[in-house]
């Protein structure tokens, strides 16, 4: 679990107007879901939002073994007394803060469930162990984000879940905005960061290679950001695109062919 106060305001270039839903979700306490590929910024999107909301965040990355405690809070033993911590999604609650769950297709149904009252008008979070029952203020708002590529028959959002929440799609930027987002984040030079993302555009476009994904904006952020630091661009895109794409050697050697295409 991530706790941000975030003091400052995280970049974030906007493509549409998710920036208003975000905002006008908030003001009338609609839940949001984020559905888009891993690394197109819908993590930052939320960052960047709570900062300029002023609003405490707590991120809870989903996976497989996360429980109802996990989120909710549990007893525990401190100097020699059993007390109750609260978890992420109570203190949220409890602060009229944001509470981003993360990939939340990754945690198991039983925990989603936990969190339907405080997706409707009930707006409520009932704590079992303790035998209290929250009222969310106003000013808690509940985001979630997954990636529908990685659905599957057994890791699926369940319908009553999904219309629950408003939902906004997200993808990877067009070519102008993510040379802006690219460079602003690694402080490379445009001229520099153009084949990047032209590289990124080639590797998404392309078919019949085995790849679950293509390229991630974060992966370009990274690659720009050793190039700054003074790594050679083929050592930089090894580590940062290459490598991390895919451990099929045939696969790595049609990236290096790509890269040595687009560089010449």
């Amino acid at each position: 679990m991530n706790i941000a106060t975030t003091p400052k305001l995280p970049f974030y270039q906007a493509t549409g107007r998710e920036c208003d839903l975000f905002e006008t979700a908030h003001d009338n306490g609609l839940p949001l879901l984020l559905k888009g590929p891993t690394g197109c910024g819908k993590t930052r999107f939320v960052e960047h939002m709570a900062a300029k909301l002023g609003k405490p965040l707590y991120t809870v990355a989903c996976h497989d073994d996360l429980s109802a405690a996990d989120l909710i809070g549990r007893y525990l033993l401190k100097g020699g007394e059993t007390v109750w911590v609260d978890g992420p999604v109570t203190r949220a609650v409890r602060e009229g803060g944001i509470c981003y769950l993360d990939e939340v297709v990754e945690a198991r149904k039983d925990v989603t469930v936990v969190l339907h009252p405080l997706t409707d008008t009930r707006r409520t979070l009932m704590i079992d162990r303790t035998g209290e029952e929250l009222v969310a203020p106003a000013s808690f708002m509940l985001v979630a984000s997954y990636n529908p590529g990685y659905q599957n028959v057994l890791k699926r959002l369940k319908p009553s879940t999904r219309q629950r929440f408003l939902s906004i799609s997200f993808d990877f930027p067009d070519a102008e905005t993510e040379i802006a987002v690219v460079t602003s984040e690694s402080r490379l030079e445009p001229g520099r960061v153009a084949p990047l993302v032209r590289l990124a555009g080639h590797i998404r476009n392309l078919s019949g290679m085995d790849l679950e994904e293509g390229v991630s904006t974060r992966l370009l952020i990274y690659a720009a950001t050793l190039m700054v630091g003074g790594m050679g661009l083929n050592q930089a895109l090894e580590a940062a695109i290459i490598e991390p794409l895919s451990d099929e050697p045939d696969v790595q050697q049609s990236l290096r062919d790509l890269v040595s295409t687009i560089y010449g």
